[in-house]
């Protein structure tokens, strides 16, 4: 059960990591499409999941070890971001949100 702060920060940090992805895509992402779909929070603030929908991306597991190797760096600017709404940035986890591939496959076994 989430708390009220708790959904401030999460929608807080979608969106500003949503910008973030947006603006480091030529340069950080290999100009690949980065989409984050959902971030969930742990109770205590610290540790954020963060779930990503990539484009034209063939080998999504390999891009999602590419994104936590420069996870510092994606911190760091979340961090001049969120300064003056928190007082931590929480450690980010990411995680390929396979949903829509999910509804696709759906799609495709009704035809």
């Amino acid at each position: 059960m989430s708390s009220t702060r708790q959904n401030k920060i999460e929608r807080l940090l979608q969106r500003d990591l949503g910008d973030i992805f947006q603006k480091g895509t030529s340069t950080l992402f290999r100009g690949k499409m980065v989409t984050v779909t959902s971030v969930r929070i742990s109770p205590d603030l610290s540790v954020a999941r963060v779930y990503l929908s990539l484009f034209p991306v063939e080998d999504k597991q390999e891009f999602i070890k590419y994104i936590s190797s420069i996870e510092g760096q994606i911190r760091f600017d979340l961090g001049k971001r969120v300064r003056h709404q928190l007082r931590k940035v929480p450690e980010l986890a990411f995680f390929v949100d396979d949903s829509l591939d999910y509804i696709d496959n759906i799609g495709k076994l009704l035809k």
